[in-house]
């Protein structure tokens, strides 16, 4: 997965950068869309759009396609690289919350097959500028949470992930390493209402957050786990039983 192009911050948008850069160079690039179908008999496919800047795509405008292992390559796209391809957007649509995209030399619904899959990308240096508050997704991830709640500066974990969902505010996936090697995560709320800070040169985090939010997710004692083991063993007895 490349880096996706989503804000965050006191608002938070999408434009993913690649999550996981597997080489210097896909961190050079962002996802702005991922082809998921072919849409018609002329070579249109159908993306969903993992960007919330407005009126990101338009006509002309050029995207690189990261292919999916074995994926073939259109016959008529310019290859950059031993993965990446370049497109042009010939004309685009809306469709039952996708986005329909027809490339210029992509005209059959074989050449449009060969690009599902296909994480559509820009440079890096072409991602949208963003209103003061704004943070991209990507930025985001690798980052350190400190909760400044208590009046100290208290260390929570690294952001490995961002989620989007019902709520206002998008969650942090936040990982806290434990006592023997284990990880504990925290769904922690991206919400002004808790934002002291953001410095993504440190890639640090800061926040205030309420008293015993982390503590539901918080990794169980071994006193508590004896107790829940004892209550499995328990109920499989008394399942055996009847």
């Amino acid at each position: 997965m490349q880096p996706t192009a989503r804000a965050v911050g006191k608002s938070v948008k999408r434009e993913k950068a690649p999550t996981e850069a597997k080489e210097t160079t896909d961190a050079e690039f962002i996802t702005l869309a991922r082809v998921v179908k072919t849409q018609g008999r002329r070579g249109e496919v159908a993306a969903e759009v993992h960007s919330d800047v407005p009126e990101r795509f338009a006509a002309g405008m050029k995207l690189f396609a990261l292919q999916s292992a074995g994926g073939a390559r259109p016959p008529s796209a310019q290859e950059t690289s031993a993965e990446r391809v370049c497109l042009v957007i010939e004309d685009l649509w809306p469709h039952k919350g996708l986005l329909v995209l027809k490339f210029s030399g992509v005209d059959s619904i074989s050449d449009a097959e060969a690009l599902i899959g296909s994480e559509l990308q820009v440079p890096r240096s072409e991602r949208a500028q963003l209103e003061q508050g704004w943070t991209y997704v990507s930025d985001l991830i690798g980052c350190t949470v400190f909760d400044l709640s208590s009046g100290a500066s208290r260390e929570i974990g690294r952001i490995e992930d961002v989620q989007f969902g019902a709520g206002e505010a998008p969650l942090l996936i936040v990982a806290s390493s434990c006592d023997g090697g284990e990880f504990t995560k925290y769904d922690v709320p991206f919400a002004q209402a808790y934002l002291d800070g953001v410095n993504l040169a440190r890639k640090e985090v800061r926040m205030r957050l309420p008293e015993g939010m982390l503590e539901i997710n918080a990794p169980m004692t071994a006193e508590e786990k004896q107790l829940q083991t004892r209550k499995k063993r328990e109920a499989r007895r008394g399942r055996a039983r009847l």
